[in-house]
């Protein structure tokens, strides 16, 4: 079955006192998943003596994390001759460009300063906290990318495809509604096991978990979409896929290093 998709990104578009307002289901995507996180995890902080400041600013921090190393991804993993050249257009995020594996490193750096300039919190076991909130929102802004008409999928012939008219007339694979319920899934499985075991599973096991799965789904998802750049149609794995590997065999590492520990 085929769909037609002809969305409109803009939520509304309305003029006041001469300014533009016109909000996107993108934006709204990325401020649930990050709102939905801080209320999720902050409980959890919450109810282990930290303060709603120390939740706020650590959310704060995973924000700029999450934007400027989803910004700096994109430029240097996939135009990074294009930026290095003219490294003043890096800031024009409003632009568009953002890699969400760039994303993923930057809160995982910007917990690390949280942890180490503001409040001493064991790394991993912060990181575990965050790491299924990090991976659902993922999947929202997935559906921002739906939304947006972008990330297209590969041409399909099959019965099961969608039109986006907005930018052709042919069917395509829906990558991202393959990578938004992948990640969703995987979210909602940690979000269970997290509340079950946290006390006792060794630390690191659920970022492993997320790093190692997460990115599995999105190297398979890969094999559906468009490339981004045009320096990937000669490779046999392209940009993503090669960054997703990378980050899956971390969250192994991540996993399997208590374990080894234990037997030594």
């Amino acid at each position: 079955m085929m769909f037609e998709w002809n969305i409109d990104p803009e939520i509304f578009n309305i003029t006041l006192m001469g300014f533009n307002l016109a909000p996107r289901y993108y934006g709204l995507a990325f401020v649930l998943g990050f709102f939905l996180g801080e209320k999720y995890v902050g409980s959890y902080l919450l109810k282990n003596g930290y303060t709603k400041k120390d939740v706020s600013s650590l959310f704060t921090h995973m924000l700029l994390g999450c934007i400027i190393g989803a910004r700096l991804g994109h430029c240097l993993f996939y135009e990074p001759s294009y930026y290095l050249s003219n490294p003043m257009l890096i800031l024009k995020v409003w632009e568009g460009g953002l890699a969400s594996h760039g994303g993923f490193l930057g809160v995982m750096f910007t917990v690390w300063l949280f942890n180490r300039n503001v409040k001493k919190i064991n790394y991993i076991w912060l990181l575990d906290l965050v790491a299924a909130p990090s991976l659902i929102t993922g999947s929202y802004i997935r559906i921002g990318n739906l939304m947006n008409s972008e990330i297209l999928g590969k041409p399909t012939d099959g019965t099961w495809g969608m039109i986006f008219s907005r930018v052709d007339s042919i069917p395509r694979h829906p990558a991202q509604l393959y990578e938004a319920v992948g990640y969703f899934t995987i979210s909602l499985v940690v979000f269970y096991l997290y509340s079950r075991f946290h006390k006792t599973w060794p630390r690191g096991r659920f970022i492993g978990l997320i790093l190692m799965c997460g990115m599995s789904w999105r190297f398979f998802t890969e094999f559906f979409k468009e490339n981004q750049v045009a320096f990937e149609q000669g490779m046999a794995l392209n940009m993503g896929q090669l960054l997703s590997v990378a980050m899956a065999l971390i969250g192994f590492g991540i996993i399997l290093a208590p374990i080894l520990k234990s037997k030594k």
